[in-house]
Parts: structure tokens; sequence; C-alpha cells
């Protein structure tokens, strides 16, 4: 007598592909066991794959570090003309305002200019009264010299009007100058701009009371460059005219070309306010930075690119 075996339907509670009672096992339980060698070569590949770009990558960037150097440290420079009158008085007016753009020469403000017309008006007329005793003096020192040459004066007495004449003769000169000084004061009143470029940090204001040489404003010429301040463990190989690739932070789809213009004689810490000195106290060996100067090859009139904006040179070394 033959007993069948048959496969038994899972029953409730117990999952598909147990054990059952008469040592069977079911077919979920067999393909779970092989599936698991399934997947392995199914993802060998693809981890081999993903190794091998990893390690092609860390190649590549390997090779680029050695044959580059960069900095985040790195700033727009540009020229910041201070505007200052020459003269102090009260500012009549002021025809700028701030972020305005300015042609080389155009007027900017104005200072009461009424007491330096006077002063001028003062000095041309010492300066006529001057010129007339010179020329009555010299006239007399010519009379003299024809009546010594006939004996008619002293000898001292015609020494004493030359000696006139010259004397006049150098105060009407003196009356000229303060003429002229007067005149140089009188157009000082007028604040004109010395380079095209834009008004920022304007604090004059019509009826204020100024002295000579203090700041009413700052003229900020379009011509900019880069300073980036690398380590000095960088510069080993870096050389002025290598060709550097910008990247501003106001414009990160763009790449600026530029080039190294030169290098500084010196770390920056060796110009500051308050150089240091290591023969002094505890030494701790700090790594210094040294500042590079970075002109672009491309123009740059199409971006506002402003002094104090943040940049990331990247130099490529030969």
């Amino acid at each position: 007598m033959t007993t069948a075996i048959t496969a038994k339907e899972p029953s409730a509670g117990k999952p598909y592909g147990e054990t059952t009672m008469d040592n069977t096992t079911t077919k979920g339980n067999t393909t779970a066991k092989y599936g698991h060698v399934s997947l392995f070569a199914k993802y060998r590949g693809i981890a081999l794959t993903v190794a091998f770009c990893a390690a092609a990558a860390g190649g590549w960037y390997c090779n680029y570090c050695r044959g580059h150097e960069s900095t985040d440290d790195a700033v727009i420079e540009g020229h910041v003309l201070p505007v200052s009158p020459k003269v102090s008085g009260q500012i009549a007016g002021v025809l700028v305002d701030d972020n305005q753009e300015v042609k080389r020469g155009e007027l900017l403000a104005e200072i009461d200019p009424r007491d330096y017309q006077v002063k001028l008006d003062q000095a041309r007329a010492e300066l006529t009264a001057a010129q007339a005793d010179a020329r009555r003096a010299a006239a007399d020192a010519r009379r003299y010299g024809q009546l010594f040459s006939h004996d008619r004066v002293s000898k001292q007495a015609y020494d004493n009007a030359v000696a006139d004449a010259d004397v006049l003769r150098a105060r009407a000169e003196v009356a000229r100058k303060k003429t002229d000084a007067a005149e140089l004061d009188l157009s000082y009143t007028k604040i004109t701009a010395r380079q095209d470029g834009r008004i920022s940090g304007k604090s004059a204001e019509p009826g204020a009371f100024v002295q000579t040489g203090e700041q009413l404003f700052s003229i900020v010429p379009s011509q900019v460059w880069v300073v980036a301040d690398f380590k000095e463990t960088q510069l080993e190989h870096m050389r002025p005219g290598e060709a550097v690739a910008i990247k501003v932070d106001t414009y990160p789809g763009h790449t600026f070309a530029g080039h190294v213009d030169s290098i500084q004689s010196g770390t920056g810490s060796r110009f500051s306010l308050l150089p240091a000195e290591n023969a002094t106290g505890n030494f701790i060996k700090v790594v210094q930075r040294v500042p590079v100067k970075i002109v672009f090859d491309e123009p740059t009139s199409g971006y506002r690119l402003l002094p104090g904006m943040s940049v990331v040179p990247t130099v490529r070394l030969p």
C-alpha cells in the first residue's frame, strides 16, 4: 500500500513556503533560496562600475589639484578716489547724489565763493598799487641815472634811487603772486570730478560748513582687479602671466578669464598696522598669506563688479 505525498495549502497564520508536517518544502522557499544568488550577480556589475568611476574621478581630481591652485580668500579691488575741498567754507550746493555716474571735469559741489571773491578783488587792488609804485620808482632811477652821468647828483643818491626801484619791483611781484593765489582759492570753490566713475559714500549737504581736506564723497572708477590671498605653500610654482579662472559669487554661471599680474613682495601681516614680532613671547607657527594681484583679460563693462565682492580664483600652474 503506497502513501501519497501531496502539497498542502498554507493554513491561516502560516506563511507560504514553510515546511509541512510531511517534510515537504513548498515552491516559494526554493525561489527565495536561489533568488539571493541571482540578486548578487545582477548588482555585481553595477558595483564594479561605480568603483571604477570613483577611482577614475579620484585620479582626475588628484591630477587637477597638482596643476591648479585656488583660494576663496579673494576679493575684487579698485581705486577709491576721495573728493575733498581745498578751501574751507559753507557748501552752497551739491549737484550729485549717491551712485550717480559722473564724468571727468563735471561739477560736483560748490562752496560759497563770496568771501574768496572779496579776497581776490583786494589782491588785485594791491597789485595795481604795487605796480604803479614800481613804475614810478623805475622812472626815478632812470632820471637819477641821467643826472649822475652829468655830475648833477651824488653817487649815493643814484644808488638809493636804484635800490628803491628794485624793492618796489619785488613788492609788485609779491602782489602778483598773492593775486594768483586768490584766483586759485576762488577756483577751488568749484569741486569737480578728477576721473570718470560713480559717486559713493556721499556726506556733503548744502549749508554744511566744511574744512580743507574733509572728505565729502568718493569716486569709484570702473577699472577693477582681484586681490587673492594665497597661502605661502601655494606659491612655489606660481608666476606672473599664468592663466586664472575667476568665479564671482554674484555671477555663479559665468567664469571670467584673467592672469596673474604680480605677487606682493611680502606677506599681508608684514604690512599690517601692527606687524607680528616673533622675537618676543611664545612663538606659534602660522601659515602666512601673500596677496596676489590678478587682472581680467576680458571686458567687464557688462557686469557690475564692485570693490569688496567675493571671488574664487583658480590659477593654472605650468
